[in-house]
Order: C-alpha cells, then sequence, then structure tokens
C-alpha cells in the first residue's frame, strides 16, 4: 500500500510540474488569464470627489487614473491571474489524487476482509 501511496503522489507531482510548465495548453490558459484581467481592469472602481475639484486637479487625477488602469495594473493583473490558474488546475489534480488514494484505501480494506474472511 505505501509504494502504491508513493506512486501515485509521484504522479501528482509530475501533473503538477507538468501543469505549470507545460506549452500545450498555453493557448487555453492564455485566454482564461485574459479574460479574468478584462473582467478585473472593467471592474475598476470609481473615485468620488468630496468637493467638486478644479479642473486643473480633475485633469491630473483622470491622467493618474488612466495611466494606471492601462499601463501599470494590466501586467500585474495577468501575472496574479496566471498564477490562479496554475493553482487551480493544481488544485484539480489534488482533488483526484485523493480520490484515487481514497480508492486505493477502499480497495486494500476490501482485500482485507475477504483475506480475514477465507483464512
Amino acid at each position: 500500500m505505501k509504494k502504491k501511496f508513493q506512486e501515485l503522489l509521484h504522479q501528482y507531482k509530475v501533473e503538477a510540474f507538468k501543469i505549470s510548465h507545460n506549452n500545450e495548453q498555453v493557448a487555453e490558459q492564455t485566454s482564461e488569464i485574459l479574460r479574468f484581467t478584462e473582467e478585473a481592469l472593467n471592474n475598476a472602481y470609481h473615485y468620488q470627489f468630496r468637493t467638486t475639484p478644479d479642473k486643473e486637479r480633475l485633469e491630473t487625477f483622470t491622467r493618474i487614473k488612466n495611466f494606471t488602469l492601462e499601463a501599470l495594473l494590466p501586467p500585474v493583473l495577468e501575472k496574479i491571474m496566471r498564477r490562479v490558474v496554475v493553482l487551480e488546475c493544481q488544485h484539480q489534480e489534488m482533488v483526484k489524487l485523493v480520490d484515487t488514494l481514497l480508492e486505493a484505501l477502499s480497495e486494500d480494506e476490501k482485500m482485507g476482509r475477504q483475506d480475514s474472511d477465507v483464512g
């Protein structure tokens, strides 16, 4: 049983590594990442001034906001979303591992009962 667990754990580690380093799923992951990033950028909050600002201050604020949303935030969000997508895929692999381990344990338990019934 211990050997089976080691094999299953090794298989999980290989699959988890493939998820984070595999070039075959890049197109699928990239489209998902870009969709999440766009969704997050579209949900950008709007600032409400307490008092009506003068025209110059409002223009400066708008420039800063536009620069942040268009230049600074997208690459940062893409990296965060890439990590989230990879972790979600690895989590799915972990759930598969746990299912397989539980199946192996139940099979071992059944085999143990059959052996005790025979003996």
